[in-house]
């Protein structure tokens, strides 16, 4: 299968570079990346055009004018973009294990989606890391959080599987699915803005519609550079649409993919 990895992205240029360097080095290239930007100023925009000219990885700028936090759209409109048959997620400010791409390719099957871990960094490391030109964590880096993420077995989520159908613990910056899926449910809903529930309400269409979970422990591993949180002042109109998407068991949003 073709890979297309989707990058969501709003400024921070260099927290950018590190995850394209750790893409560069991955066991398995994707066939391509997507860099799903919400608006970035234009330093992101100019060192996006630079790297395109300095890397073998193919890459497309898919960019939105600024109009506050609209990563449904931004992912929508990336995915437009994109052709490949798989769909891999990552946020802008991650570094990824060697075999990422490989862990979640292996792992896929149709009528799933996969959802992976993070390991998180310090605010003291990330600073650390920013000033240098070359970042390769493992499982001694300092200052990480969670360190149990960052252990490699990549055989042993096979032997402990267990059937997961719950909300907690979907993030959508480690997470893949068949682009085929992606469609049958009309993709992230358009109508949530701003920070928040974005990735619960997408997954609640595809629990409604089939689709299994399948969590990756000890493989496709992550490591989440540290940064502000983002505003939660849209939460509660977001939570209203989450819950309308539960209760009324709904497959597929009014205003999606589709609708672009």
């Amino acid at each position: 299968m073709k890979v297309s990895l989707i990058i969501t992205v709003y400024n921070r240029p260099k927290e950018l570079e590190l995850v394209l360097k750790s893409i560069e080095r991955q066991s398995y290239q994707p066939y391509e990346v997507v860099i799903a930007d919400d608006g970035s100023n234009f330093d992101t925009q100019k060192f996006i055009n630079n790297y395109c000219h300095q890397t073998s990885l193919k890459i497309i700028h898919s960019y939105q004018d600024d109009k506050g936090f609209r990563a449904s759209r931004s992912r929508n409109k990336a995915v437009l973009k994109s052709s490949g048959d798989y769909l891999v997620f990552i946020d802008g400010d991650v570094v990824l294990h060697k075999r990422f791409i490989e862990d979640h390719l292996k792992k896929s099957k149709f009528g799933y989606f996969l959802q992976g871990k993070r390991v998180l960094i310090s605010k003291t490391t990330t600073q650390k890391i920013l000033e240098s030109e070359f970042f390769n964590p493992n499982f001694l880096t300092r200052d990480l959080k969670n360190r149990h993420n960052s252990i490699y077995l990549p055989y042993l989520p096979d032997l402990i599987y267990r059937s997961n159908q719950k909300l907690n613990g979907i993030k959508t910056c480690n997470f893949s699915i068949h682009r085929e899926t992606y469609f049958k449910v009309n993709g992230f809903n358009n109508d949530i803005e701003g920070w928040g529930r974005e990735d619960s309400e997408f997954v609640s269409r595809l629990y409604n519609s089939g689709v299994k979970r399948r969590d990756l422990r000890f493989c496709a591993i992550q490591y989440h550079l540290f940064h502000r949180e983002y505003s939660r002042k849209s939460l509660r109109l977001n939570d209203k649409i989450l819950k309308e998407s539960i209760d009324l068991s709904i497959t597929s949003c009014r205003n999606g993919i589709n609708q672009l």
